[in-house]
Order: structure tokens, then C-alpha cells, then sequence
């Protein structure tokens, strides 16, 4: 009988995916080309949804900016703790915008439909939670949660919200990630039976070493508003600013990077997550006062479950890179593998060659098989799918599901429990690497074992 996990296919109904695969599709003539389409609807009587921004760094202006490319979005209000962000904020956007240093004064205003939340890690669950009792709609930078156990408190408050959330893992949204799932789901690689991710970066912003505004002092930066919700300590810009460097405010490259990988290849397989983690690394170059690693690798095991056979997992990501910057998701199966980018798939497949292995060479004549004629190694079967021409990419069609869902009653793929699934296993790296131990995960029900 045919496993649950060969059955899916019938209901992928991928938005966006490529025509549905025939035995053509895996074609043998090597790097065949293949284009990726994505399909929207747009309707020219959208409602106008007002949205907020709440932390006004890196990620949050791009997040805004990305939002605002959307038809009938206005930007009403802005929120940070920084006097120079709030005025760029002003001249970027609007000097009509209620800008404000507490984010609550946003969360009273009627006329807000949703909110980015941009801030640092450890302020997500909070700002999460009161947006959701404030009758927001929520976009929440990865990772959802600062800890473990803060995922719950989430979940548990936008059910009874019945409001959109939506986590900013904007590779989920992906015509690649889309393409992945239905390859994976035809048996384009056969078994799936191991995956791998890396980011890599060797720079010093890619490396967390943001630049410190020259004003920067407890006139300009709200220290007292900031530290509210963990221990008081002097003011340091270091920790405002370059705030990813410290594990009271950040989650690590396993928390900022990882989790994108998770998110990407839970998607792909439909998988709740691992049930044995392990992490080791070290600081290895960046010895610049930070409290986390510079190289981080996990292994995880996968159970074998419905939707997917055991498999396991490898990530690394490196911030001392020579070759300045890589970042992939591969996935190997028994008949091929798939390198998995936003806006493309590689896709690989075994061509049945021979081996050259003298030692099956002298076991095949042990056994009689061996042929007179001497077969030579055939390169893998190559079918590249790229996204077409104009492809808004991955961050467009996130806020696009995003904003689709608000208008339409609808859901996101990234909702809180796909996002708790994705982030605790990268949080868990942290533990495991400060333990020196495995740890171990119930993927279902989410909590530690």
C-alpha cells in the first residue's frame, strides 16, 4: 500500500508553482532550463490597510519599504527608541506620520489595522502578545520568540485574537520553495534521506558590527524603555545597536540565520521539525565583546513520520568566510538532490552510471555480473528552474500573503505555530552549544523532552 507521505501531491495547490510535472519534466538533457511563474490576483477595489511600524532598524524599514510596494498600504505611524531613526523615518516616509518612542500609543489608535514588529528578539513575544489584544494584525520579524518558552504564550493569544500573524521568514513565500515542495512531493529525488544549509558571510556589517551613530547617548536613545523588560545595566550603544551580539537581547546566527533554513525546509517537507538537536562552534574572528559564535554548526535527527521518512539535517553557518558569501538548502534523496534558492531549484538526478570503485568492480565478478565492456561515469541529470523575468521576489510575496490573508479572512503559511516549529529547534542550537549536550524536542506537541 502507498505511503500517506506519496499521496500529498493531489493537494499541493501550489500559488505560483510551475505547470503540474509529467515524466518530461525530468527531462534527460543535461541543464535543461525551466521558468517560474508567479500568478496573482489583484483587484483594483482593494481596502486600504493602515500599518505601523515598531522598531525602525535594518529589517524594519526594509520590511516597511517592501510593504509599501503593495497597492492601498499607508504607513501612518512609526515607533523606535532611537531620536535619529524616528527622523529618518519622517523624512523617508512622511512628515504627517505619528512617530512616538512607546509602542503602545500605536496600539491605541483605532484606525491601525497591523503592525511590523522590527524590534529586537527578546522584545517579540511581548509586543506580539499586546498587539493581539489590541485587535492588531501582526507581521513579526524571525525569530518569533526570544526563548523556548515563550512560543505557547504566542500561540495561545493569537488564537484567541483570531487576528493574521505572520512570521518574517520571507524565503517561505518563495517561487524556489515552491518549486522544491512540488519536486519533492513527485519523487523527483526519490527518498528524501539527508539536507544540508549554510550561510556564510565575511564582512563586518554581515558580521553584526553595525555603525554607531556619533549622537548616540541616553539624550538620544530611550536606554530606560529598553532594558525595561530585562536587567539594568549602563547605557552601552553596543547593545542597542550591535544588540545580535548579546543573548539578552539576540538568539545568535542560530536564531537569525538558521531559522530561515528551518522555516524554508519545514515548508519543503511538510515536516514539524527534528527530535534530537546538537550544536557546537566557537568565536573565532569577530573578538569583539560579543557573547556568541562566529561558526555554528547543528546536526539534527528527523523521525520518520506521514509526511516525510527519517532523514537528517546539517547546517552551518560561518562569519569568517573567504569566499564571501553563500547561502543554500540542499536536499539529497536516493535518485537525486535539489539545491533550493528563493528564486531558483537546481535540480539533479542520478544517471545510473557505473561505479569505478575497484572493490563493487571486484564483487560484481564475484558475482558474475560484471559486463565485458567496460561503462565509463555519467554526469547527474540537470533541470535548472528559474524564476522568470520581473519576479518581485520572496519578500513582496510574503507581505502579498500577508496583506491577502487581512482582506480575505484568510491564513498565512507562516503562522505562529509554523513559526514556533521553525524557531525552537534554531533556539535549541544556543542550548546545545552552551550545554555541550543533545537536546532533545517533541516537534508535535512543542516542548522539550
Amino acid at each position: 500500500m502507498e505511503k500517506p507521505r506519496r499521496l500529498f501531491l493531489k493537494n499541493l495547490g501550489l500559488a505560483g508553482a510551475a505547470a503540474v510535472l509529467t515524466p518530461s519534466a525530468f527531462a534527460k538533457t543535461p541543464e535543461a532550463i525551466n521558468f517560474l511563474e508567479r500568478k496573482t490576483l489583484e483587484s483594483n477595489n482593494l481596502k486600504t490597510l493602515k500599518i505601523a511600524l515598531i522598531g525602525a532598524g535594518g529589517m524594519g524599514v526594509a520590511d516597511t519599504n517592501t510593504a509599501l510596494q503593495h497597492k492601498n498600504i499607508e504607513l501612518v505611524a512609526v515607533c523606535d527608541l532611537y531620536d535619529g531613526r524616528l527622523n529618518d523615518a519622517k523624512n523617508n516616509w512622511g512628515s504627517n506620520l505619528m512617530l512616538t518612542k512607546n509602542y503602545k500609543d500605536i496600539l491605541k489608535r483605532a484606525d491601525i489595522d497591523a503592525v511590523i514588529i522590527g524590534t529586537p528578539d527578546f522584545w517579540h513575544k511581548k509586543i506580539s502578545i499586546d498587539a493581539l489584544n489590541a485587535g492588531k494584525h501582526v507581521y513579526c520579524e524571525k525569530p518569533m520568540v526570544h526563548s523556548v518558552d515563550e512560543g505557547h504564550e504566542i500561540i495561545d493569544a493569537w488564537k484567541k485574537s483570531g487576528k493574521v500573524y505572520i512570521v518574517g521568514s520571507q524565503g517561505m513565500s518563495s517561487l524556489g520553495n515552491e518549486k522544491a515542495k512540488e519536486l519533492l512531493a513527485a519523487g523527483a529525488i526519490g527518498e528524501l534521506n539527508y539536507a544540508e544549509g549554510f550561510w556564510a558571510r565575511n564582512s563586518p556589517l554581515g558580521a553584526w558590527q553595525y555603525p554607531i551613530p556619533k549622537d548616540a547617548s541616553t539624550k538620544t536613545v530611550d536606554w530606560k524603555n529598553y532594558l525595561s523588560i530585562s536587567k539594568d545595566l549602563p547605557f552601552d550603544p553596543l547593545r542597542f545597536f550591535r544588540w545580535r551580539n548579546y543573548l539578552d537581547y539576540g538568539t545568535g546566527m542560530a536564531g537569525d540565520l538558521f531559522v530561515h533554513l528551518f522555516s524554508s525546509l519545514h515548508f519543503i517537507t511538510n515536516s514539524l521539525g527534528p527530535n534530537k538537536i546538537a550544536a557546537m562552534g566557537g568565536l573565532r574572528y569577530w573578538k569583539d565583546g560579543r557573547e556568541v559564535p562566529d561558526v555554528l554548526l547543528g546536526m539534527f535527527d528527523y523521525p520518520d513520520t506521514k509526511e516525510h521518512p527519517a532523514f537528517n539535517l546539517s547546517l552551518r553557518c560561518n562569519f569568517v568566510d573567504g569566499t564571501s558569501g553563500t547561502t543554500y538548502l540542499k536536499l539529497v534523496g536516493s535518485k537525486g538532490s535539489m539545491d533550493v534558492e528563493w528564486d531558483r531549484v537546481t535540480l539533479k538526478r542520478n544517471a545510473g552510471g557505473s561505479s569505478d570503485d575497484p572493490f563493487l568492480a571486484e564483487k560484481a565478478k564475484e558475482e558474475g555480473s560484471i559486463q565485458s565492456d567496460r561503462k565509463t561515469m555519467e554526469p547527474p541529470l540537470t533541470t535548472v528552474y528559474n524564476a522568470q523575468s520581473g519576479y518581485r521576489g520572496a519578500h513582496y510575496d510574503h507581505f502579498a500573503n500577508f496583506f491577502h490573508a487581512i482582506r480575505n479572512n484568510g491564513t498565512v503559511a507562516e503562522d505562529p505555530l509554523f513559526g514556533f516549529r521553525a524557531a525552537a529547534p534554531a533556539l535549541l542550537c544556543n542550548d546545545s552549544y552552551e550545554k555541550n549536550a543533545f537536546i532533545g524536542w517533541d516537534p508535535k506537541n512543542m516542548k522539550l523532552i
